[in-house]
């Protein structure tokens, strides 16, 4: 069993930054990868960016792979997701999500078995 909190959202005009963090705790020994998705209303849930196990291998949506940076800390418990830039289309619920992996540089982007209960972004105009 894993549990996820997230926090770090907020209410940031267009151009602003935020960085959102998600905690992980009561995991297994095992290695698994962790991502965020995001869901603004009466949208569909989209996949926005994940990291591997081991820290070295990412993935981005293309919608912000040059605005977005996700990063893992040593302890590899918790991740983080840098974000710049900002614009009003990246409102959202922003959820941190992991699922077990038996690679330590395997990250995809679907198929997450674990879920926070998210935190909101509000970006201006």
């Amino acid at each position: 069993q894993v549990q996820l909190v997230e926090s770090g959202g907020g209410l940031v005009p267009a151009g602003g930054s935020l960085r959102l963090s998600c905690a992980a705790s009561g995991r297994t020994t095992w290695s698994y990868a962790m991502g965020w998705f995001r869901q603004a209303p009466g949208k569909e849930r989209e996949f926005v960016a994940a990291i591997s196990w081991s820290g070295v291998t990412t993935y981005y949506a293309d919608s912000v792979e040059d605005r977005f940076t996700i990063s893992r800390d040593n302890g590899k418990n918790t991740i983080h997701l840098e974000m710049s830039n900002l614009q009003p289309e990246d409102t959202a619920l922003y959820s941190c999500a992991a699922v077990i992996t038996s690679s330590p540089h395997y990250v995809p982007n679907d198929g997450y078995d674990y879920w926070g209960q998210g935190t909101p972004v509000t970006v201006s105009s």
